[in-house]
């Protein structure tokens, strides 16, 4: 069991269910998944970038990413129903606890000018930031790094609100704003 996790069931669990005053356990908000995607658009114009972000992505979260497809065509992008425009990983289990806790305590310490992220959720329990490079993760050899590119990281609770939310994400010990 990762660290994270057995914090999780012996501390973590107690505090919410106090501050919360939840009457059946089950109520309790947890983490269900962890989801890093990768919107390629250069994909289209270059093979290799693609092959380049697969294997970078697979490198940070440990697991091989999901190439997605273009579902429709738009002219004004050279888009074409089919094209490969992006990569998905959805973490769960020990995989998602270890990659919360590498990211809250190697990599947002390693963000360039980082005071912590903002306290706002999408109201119906996740809560998602963006990321402007992947060299912050000490997974990559920053040698074979050819190019910067961002990605989008969603953590998916069980909790009914953003306060639920926020508040199981802060003593799990992601960094926000004060």
């Amino acid at each position: 069991m990762s660290r994270l996790k057995k914090r999780y069931h012996e501390e973590i669990k107690d505090v919410l269910r106090k501050k919360f005053d939840y009457k059946n356990q089950m109520l309790i908000p947890a983490l269900e998944k962890v989801i890093i995607s990768m919107g390629v658009a250069e994909a289209v114009k270059d093979k290799n970038v693609m092959q380049d972000c697969v294997k970078e992505l697979a490198l940070i979260s440990g697991q091989k990413p999901i190439v997605t497809k273009a579902k429709i065509s738009i002219a004004n992008f050279k888009l074409r129903e089919g094209q490969e425009v992006g990569l998905k990983v959805t973490l769960r289990g020990v995989r998602m606890f270890d990659f919360f806790d590498r990211f809250c305590n190697i990599v947002c310490p390693r963000i360039r000018d980082f005071r912590g992220f903002k306290r706002k959720g999408d109201r119906r329990g996740s809560f998602s930031l963006g990321l402007q490079d992947q060299q912050m993760f000490p997974e990559l050899n920053l040698d074979e790094v050819k190019r910067d590119q961002g990605m989008n990281i969603t953590f998916v609770t069980s909790a009914k609100n953003d306060e639920e939310c926020i508040e199981l994400l802060t003593q799990l010990g992601l960094p926000f704003t004060r």
